[in-house]
């Protein structure tokens, strides 16, 4: 039954048009509809328009079945939502990516997000895209399902436009960030400090909309305010910050450590820098482009390699790298976890942070770990650390801004999902207003 929480709000949204004839309504009008399903309650902002006298003006109920399992539906007149507009009048809406399967992404114009008594409407101003949101434009698995169509990115920040009417954590005009991975708090994951395993997880930007268009809808619990001095550009990186520190976290870097960093994109470059502040004395960065190369350099990386046709396992001990305690790998390809294994010295643990396609498998010799100890990890998502990633972004001492190659409009989006030599530049982040 847990994946059927998970449909995307517009997939729910679609089943509940089969039942909109036992609600009838005069005009056109906004309700809310309440899913009570084992102690779980999801509520459902929606447009219906049928021409037979209201029904609604009190509370109805009927039990349903979906996806096997009877449950009870309550619609009541939705007094504190958006509510649609009469049918002589045009419904609002906005400019957005949407994406429809595999390498079919279309801008057009889209309905304006339903707004809860506990959401907060934002204007979006930057959006970061991510490798995950390639995999789901190549077909693949990302961390989430997504069902097309779809609005994908989950970096993002901009300007709270409108509040429900329980919201009590921010104000219209708040410039924020937003953490898209959203937890019941109900189920066993969530109760037993694994939230990020979440039974009825919702992810803005994969199982609903997200930040690839002008306007986001999310629940007040994931918006986070920007310090003064942090611009949109920087807030929008705070998810993947938020990624990093986790898996950071899991590596158990000391004091005095030797840390080798594969993959100078965003993220290495973010590891790069986490590891330092973790008290390395020492981190290489193995990348083949000479510009991620120069940037690791002034990040305070202690040596950039190009790995391509060299012993990098003899050239990284002649570089003072005697005992590598950790081994970051951040590309997401099979040769480069297995280089990583290589790499990793006795005791060490190897990060499998890259995210390889699902299909995709390694070639491991369990003699080489045994022998050496290793301890081969990964990293899922960002549990409980945004708001430590967005103070470090905030106090400066995290740059962000460096990697950043470009910030253009929905229109280039699809060029920049689709192109590796184009992404191959840096990081790229989406402003719709452009």
């Amino acid at each position: 039954m847990a994946s059927s929480l998970r449909q995307p709000r517009a997939e729910i949204r679609e089943i509940f048009y089969t039942l909109f004839s036992k609600f009838t309504c005069q005009k056109k009008a906004c309700y809310n509809f309440y899913i009570y399903l084992q102690g779980t309650t999801i509520s459902l902002p929606v447009t219906i328009c049928r021409g037979a006298k209201s029904s609604a003006e009190k509370e109805e109920r009927l039990k349903i079945k979906i996806f096997n399992r009877e449950i009870c539906v309550c619609a009541l007149l939705a007094t504190n939502s958006i509510c649609a507009k009469s049918s002589a009048e045009k419904e609002e809406e906005m400019k957005s990516a949407v994406f429809y399967g595999r390498h079919d992404l279309r801008i057009e114009e889209h309905e304006m997000p339903a707004v809860g008594t506990k959401d907060v409407l934002i204007q979006v101003k930057a959006c970061g895209v991510c490798g995950t949101d390639v995999h789901i434009y190549e077909g693949d698995k990302g961390a989430a399902e997504v069902t097309p169509p779809a609005i994908l990115g989950h970096e993002f920040s901009g300007v709270v436009k409108a509040v429900g009417s329980e919201v009590t954590s921010c104000q219209i005009g708040d410039r924020v960030c937003v953490d898209p991975n959203c937890y019941c708090g109900a189920c066993d994951p969530c109760r037993n400090g694994a939230a990020h395993y979440c039974e009825h997880m919702i992810g803005y930007g994969t199982t609903v909309d997200g930040g690839f268009a002008e306007f986001c809808a999310v629940n007040e619990r994931q918006v986070y305010k920007l310090g003064e001095n942090t611009s949109f550009e920087q807030g929008a990186m705070t998810e993947p910050v938020a990624c990093c520190l986790h898996g950071i976290d899991m590596c158990g870097i000391q004091p005095g450590s030797q840390v080798v960093v594969i993959g100078g994109g965003m993220i290495g470059l973010l590891m790069l820098q986490l590891a330092k502040l973790e008290g390395a004395a020492k981190v290489a960065l193995l990348e083949p482009v000479p510009a991620k190369r120069e940037v690791a350099a002034g990040l305070g990386a202690d040596v950039c390699m190009d790995p391509i046709g060299r012993d990098v396992k003899a050239e990284l001990k002649k570089a003072g790298f005697t005992w590598v305690n950790t081994v970051i790998e951040c590309v997401g390809r099979p040769a480069t976890i297995q280089q990583a294994i290589d790499i990793a010295g006795n005791k060490a643990v190897v990060m499998m942070f890259g995210l390889t396609r699902p299909d995709e498998t390694i070639a491991v010799k369990p003699f080489e770990i045994f022998q050496k100890e290793l301890s081969l990890k990964a990293s899922y998502i960002n549990p409980y650390t945004q708001k430590r990633a967005l103070d470090l972004i905030d106090s400066g001492r995290l740059d962000v801004e460096s990697m950043i190659c470009e910030v253009c409009g929905l229109e280039k989006l699809e060029e920049v999902l689709s192109d590796p030599a184009v992404r191959a530049k840096g990081k790229y982040v989406i402003s719709p207003e452009k």
